[in-house]
């Protein structure tokens, strides 16, 4: 597998090992089950949040984006999951690694398509860890968030969500709840439930 390499944006490098950590959690024969993401199984949810993480690569080097539409995943890898992964991550990390922290903008693949360097990093650290919950809840892990991060990560999502809602990315926001902590907060607002499971 690729060298793992450190961006230098802590919340990414963050985001990144934990999509990293629950793609290599998942168990045998987990791969169809269902996610929040309602119209996808856990590979599609991984295939999604690969796709993403080249997607920000591409928007940031100017190199060929994702082989396959990251909104109408297959389902089906010819490979390894944790080497799928893998690629996907380490070539995101080594683009965001050569950003030039004093640039005023830079490219990305959501609205409106250019960013401060600390956002765009994290849009995309906010995709990569929102599909590990995803997957982690989908097969029977941990929450791989912690509350220091969820509250980072509401921050940038406040400031990037509202467009992509109207694609469909994410869903309305959830009213809130007695007793959610930062983490349930940011799922909400993400449109998710914190309390989701499999017979959901």
């Amino acid at each position: 597998m690729s060298e793992i390499t450190n961006t230098g944006w802590d919340v990414l490098d963050f985001s990144h090992q934990a999509l990293r950590q629950v793609v290599r959690g998942v168990p045998a024969g987990a791969w169809q089950l269902p996610t929040p993401c309602s119209q996808w199984d856990v590979t599609q949810v991984l295939q999604h949040a690969a796709g993403d993480q080249i997607g920000f690569a591409a928007f940031l080097t100017g190199e060929p984006g994702p082989s396959e539409d990251p909104f109408a995943p297959s389902g089906a890898l010819a490979g390894d999951p944790e080497a799928y992964a893998e690629a996907a991550l380490s070539r995101s990390a080594a683009a965001w690694a050569g950003v030039d922290r004093a640039a005023e903008q830079v490219p990305v693949p959501v609205p409106p398509n250019t960013m401060e360097p600390s956002l765009g990093a994290g849009a995309c650290a906010l995709d990569a860890a929102v599909h590990a919950w995803d997957i982690a809840v989908a097969t029977g892990q941990p929450s791989p968030l912690t509350g220091e991060v969820a509250r980072e990560l509401l921050e940038v999502s406040r400031r990037i969500v509202e467009p992509l809602r109207a694609w469909g990315a994410y869903a309305a926001v959830l009213p809130a709840e007695e007793g959610d902590d930062d983490v349930a907060a940011l799922l909400r607002y993400l449109g998710r439930d914190p309390r989701w499971t499999p017979a959901a």
